[in-house]
């Protein structure tokens, strides 16, 4: 018995898998436990470093970090995925003069890593003389440009990855380019890349915490100010657990709605399907 890419691993070959598993998972054990006893050792879950987290003004002040961090991701991700479907538009455009300065904005923004972006929008457009950037302002545009272009590529890749006999039907029916795009090929790309599109939209999130290096007030910079509470002990490792918590309790909320959207979308479709074929 074998499939198309791979024979199927006779008993050997599974005991050995079964074998290597089981290694993996105990060197995984062994290295989250050394590192639970070198905490343990070194003082950290002793009752002084956690006290400061039981202040009712910490947990205000903590609730607020996160949704400083909340605030930034749903400006910049919403900001996002509208550059990406815009630039995703004008790189698939015919026109040269449209499609070249987005197929060169995307390649440059792309590039460039996102914390010199919020550096540049931060420290360096004031030295030139423009005023009013705020920490706020400097991560949801760094944000934008840099997941806005990656997006792109994603949303032109799944509408360049549709039968181009639909794009070409649309044209016969008398719709415009622009018009075959927003009404057929975008809402099937955007089915189809809906995985990776959460997968960027989790990376939007945990980048938020770079907004730390420009004094931006959110989660990570926030433990940053409590581990160098020197009355309870410098609790940095305290501290980096709970926002490192909070991140990840963040982003499986984001992947379970992401999850609920992508199966309603499937639903959606299986009962427009199921419709069709009754009605035929």
């Amino acid at each position: 018995m074998s499939s198309v890419l791979f024979d199927v691993p006779g008993p050997k070959a599974r005991a050995r898998y079964v074998y290597l598993n089981i290694i993996t998972l105990l060197v995984v054990v062994g290295i989250i436990g050394f590192i639970l006893i070198r905490f343990y050792q070194s003082g950290q879950f002793t009752a002084q470093k956690w006290e400061l987290f039981t202040y009712p003004l910490v947990q205000q002040n903590l609730l607020k970090a996160i949704g400083a961090t909340l605030s930034a991701f749903a400006v910049g991700a919403v900001g996002s995925l509208v550059l990406g479907i815009i630039l995703a538009f004008g790189r698939l455009s015919d026109t040269k003069w449209l499609s070249r300065p987005c197929y060169w904005f995307t390649e440059v923004f792309r590039a460039v890593p996102l914390l010199i972006l919020m550096m540049i929008m931060y420290y360096g457009l004031p030295s030139v003389g423009v005023t009013g950037i705020t920490p706020f302002i400097a991560v949801v545009v760094g944000l934008i440009l840099y997941n806005g272009s990656v997006l792109a590529e994603v949303f032109r890749a799944g509408i360049e990855s549709l039968p181009s006999g639909q794009r070409e039907a649309g044209l016969a029916i008398g719709l415009s380019n622009g018009q075959v795009l927003r009404s057929i090929l975008l809402p099937q790309a955007v089915r189809a890349m809906l995985p990776v599109i959460i997968s960027q939209l989790v990376v939007i999130m945990k980048d938020t915490a770079l907004g730390f290096l420009i004094t931006y007030n959110e989660i990570l910079k926030y433990a940053s100010d409590l581990g160098s509470q020197g009355d309870f002990g410098f609790p940095v490792v305290p501290a980096l657990m709970v926002a490192a918590v909070i991140y990840v309790g963040l982003c499986l909320i984001l992947s379970g709605v992401a999850k609920f959207v992508e199966f309603k979308m499937s639903s959606r479709v299986r009962v427009i399907k199921a419709k069709v074929g009754i009605a035929g």
